[in-house]
């Protein structure tokens, strides 16, 4: 054989590089999940509880802010208004708008060991609209019981609109048939769970709208006395076991007063650190119950964990997201197989060609 100069041998092992490089580019990026069906049925569920908040935005005459909202996806709220008790970031407000948010869901519930019939609770803030409907869309993909309490207080972006708050897109979800009944209760949210950092006039109308949507409204603002109750309503509407918790945002309720929750990862943590009791929020409760917890909060690090492109305009299609650190196919290990074998006859023809 003809001895390769050693700029031939570098073009050579560039060549082989560059093909590697695109044809695992066009790859399936990991296995064909067990709940592919169920994944990408979830995405088109969030996406038809998107255009349904999208028209009743439109209908109600509110409109959209481009700048705001580019996707007119309706669940961009305003930066400030009288229910906004936190600042929030626009990107991962957006960010959580994308279907597949539903889809990766059901990745997570199904690692969390929840099957169809099983019952999951679900704890959301106005902060993250949209992962209130990802969550019951994921729910309804896996014939999965939710039983929803909702906090209305929002972050900036979030549901902050008091004409246009979270329990209005519930019950838009509600008539479109994402989720079936009302919510197992209804707190205001805000500074301990009572809103009492509202509008007099503004908290007055939400404990109105509250009391004539059906459901209880929570109103405790001792933090153990709520977690007790809150507990005492998932028992008692769900049917069968309670296989996983999900928490939306950052209620007081939901994550109680302990630094502690600050060293949450986001999405599926099954082995909780507990601070006191009477720090506990509700997911503690149900870690303490050995009860694995979904955590929607701290979104870079959730759509990273996902797969999931940040701040997309426009938005993906419902798909099979690839979550970060998933198996990689049989054609994947082939391909890089091949790959370092070539650059080994490769290295050992250089070594033989300087005998």
């Amino acid at each position: 054989m003809p001895e390769l100069t050693r700029s031939t041998r570098i073009v050579v092992a560039g060549i082989l590089s560059l093909a590697a490089f695109w044809i695992v580019r066009v790859l399936p990026a990991g296995m064909i999940p067990r709940n592919a069906e169920a994944m990408v049925r979830a995405g088109m569920i969030m996406e038809q509880a998107i255009g349904a908040v999208r028209a009743a935005r439109v209908q109600s005459g509110n409109g959209f802010n481009p700048a705001l909202d580019p996707n007119q996806t309706g669940l961009i709220g305003p930066e400030l208004s009288p229910i906004i008790t936190t600042l929030g970031e626009l990107e991962a407000k957006r960010s959580t708008t994308n279907p597949n948010i539903a889809g990766y869901l059901v990745y997570l519930l199904d690692r969390a060991g929840v099957r169809p019939g099983d019952s999951i609770a679900i704890g959301s803030s106005g902060s993250f609209p949209a992962l209130l409907i990802a969550s019951l869309a994921a729910a309804r993909a896996m014939d999965v019981h939710p039983v929803t309490i909702l906090s209305l207080g929002a972050s900036s972006y979030g549901a902050g609109d008091p004409a246009f708050n979270l329990l209005d897109i519930y019950e838009i979800l509600e008539r479109e048939k994402i989720c079936n009944g009302r919510p197992a209760a209804v707190s205001l949210g805000g500074e301990k769970d009572i809103g009492s950092d509202f509008d007099p006039e503004v908290r007055t109308r939400l404990i109105q709208r509250i009391q004539a949507c059906g459901s209880p409204l929570l109103e405790i603002p001792d933090l153990r006395q709520n977690v007790t109750e809150r507990r005492q309503i998932y028992q008692k509407a769900a049917r069968g076991r309670i296989a996983a918790f999900i928490n939306s945002g950052g209620g007081f309720a939901s994550l109680g007063t302990s630094p502690l929750v600050l060293n949450l990862r986001p999405g599926l943590n099954t082995d909780i650190t507990l601070p006191a009791e009477a720090e506990r929020g509700m997911l503690h409760e149900m870690a303490a119950s050995k009860i694995p917890v979904i955590h929607l909060l701290f979104v870079k690090g959730l759509v990273n964990q996902a797969g999931l492109p940040w701040d997309p305009i426009p938005l993906p299609k419902p798909g099979v997201p690839q979550p970060a650190g998933a198996a990689h196919t049989g054609a994947f290990w082939l391909v890089t197989g091949c790959y370092f074998a070539l650059l080994l006859l490769l290295a050992v023809y250089r070594d033989k060609s300087l005998d």
